[in-house]
């Protein structure tokens, strides 16, 4: 796990000394790993980074924030906590765009908007491998164009950098991670939480993965060797 995530930072130059990172935590295991790694890595490299967890409400009942602030706590740092109400206005009758798209929108705008107002110029996301195979796919089948999320993007014109020192490792990794450091399982009440396209495409990849274990690493690979002469 520290292995991949260095060598990921290191590739692609995410993180320099005195940098003030905002990290997105979801309460999911893959952004509480992504805090804990960041944050116990300055204890064994040479540079400073200062971190920043920030939380998005989306404003559903029965949320979790205030036990996600305690644990975060307990990490060592205070969670900022940005209560809205994208959720439930991404849910409403009155939208007309895909209310997983619109909510993720606005949480990410707030995000920039938050990461500005900290000083902060890297915005940390929880994003693994498998996330950006699964995108991969997505796009095609669904966006009819081939992209995925990058390791390391830049916005308004190098202002601000989202950054994915997850990048390089398997969410089977990231799982056993989590259950080894006993974090806590934060239940989201979004109504369409495990209904997604996104779902789909894993079950359809966790297919392939089973019938040939190097499916995933030569898909991985295949997004850095891309043949355009091949392409229409």
């Amino acid at each position: 796990m520290n292995r991949d995530v260095g060598k990921a930072i290191h590739h692609y130059d995410m993180i320099s000394h005195g940098d003030r990172i905002l990290v997105g935590v979801s309460g999911g295991k893959d952004s509480l790993t992504l805090l804990w790694i960041l944050n116990e890595r300055l204890s064994r490299i040479p540079i400073r980074y200062e971190l920043f967890p920030v939380y998005i409400d989306p404003g559903f009942p029965d949320g979790f924030a205030d036990e996600l602030s305690e644990f975060v706590k307990r990490m060592g740092f205070d969670l900022w906590v940005e209560k809205t109400d994208y959720g439930i206005s991404a849910h409403s009758p009155t939208n007309l765009e895909n209310p997983c798209f619109l909510c993720a929108r606005l949480r990410r705008k707030r995000l920039f908007e938050i990461a500005d107002e900290l000083g902060c110029k890297k915005i940390a996301f929880g994003h693994h491998k498998d996330d950006i195979i699964e995108t991969f796919f997505l796009n095609i089948c669904y966006a009819g164009n081939i992209s995925t999320m990058r390791p390391v993007q830049s916005f308004f014109k190098g202002k601000i950098s989202i950054i994915r020192p997850l990048a390089y490792v398997e969410e089977d990794k990231i799982k056993r991670f989590s259950d080894n450091k006993q974090f806590p399982e934060f239940i989201t009440p979004c109504p369409y939480s495990g209904i997604s396209k996104r779902k789909e495409i894993k079950e359809l990849l966790n297919q392939l993965y089973r019938s040939n274990k190097k499916i995933r690493g030569n898909i991985f690979r295949s997004m850095k060797n891309v043949n355009p002469d091949y392409l229409l």
